[in-house]
């Protein structure tokens, strides 16, 4: 399998790095494509540790589909996105579409804001120890 997210997507997970490293176990190939500039995608993946495959680098999603499903020859190839327009992107690229939602139920992914988040302990406010 193919697995691209849309960044979009991949910010709402609590820990994209952890989801990303789950997802290599069963999938061949994982990267993200964004509609965003390649420079934003890139510190996106930077900070969270993400090794990806490939990227959309300075095209827009859908042309960016088109090229990994021409590169990547996998018996399916799986759009995680947000919103309508992921899944008409989806649609018209022959990609299976899988919102955000489903795909962290489906593989036990935390969710951003949800209760059972872990914790980031350098996002401590109460720090009394810092000048």
């Amino acid at each position: 399998m193919t697995l691209a997210f849309e960044l979009s997507a991949l910010k709402q997970l609590g820990d994209p790095n952890a989801a990303f490293s789950d997802a290599r176990t069963w999938t061949k190939y994982i990267g993200v494509v964004s509609e965003k500039p390649t420079y934003v995608v890139t510190n996106f993946t930077r900070k969270e540790r993400i090794r990806q495959d490939f990227f959309s680098g300075p095209r827009g999603v859908k042309e960016s589909l088109e090229n990994v499903m021409r590169q990547f020859d996998t018996d399916r190839h799986v759009f995680v996105g947000t919103s309508d327009e992921d899944r008409v992107v989806a649609e018209e690229t022959g990609w299976e579409y899988l919102p955000v939602e489903d795909a962290a139920e489906a593989a036990e992914w935390v969710l951003a804001g949800d209760d059972d988040a872990p914790a980031d302990p350098f996002e401590d406010e109460g720090r009394d120890d810092w000048p």
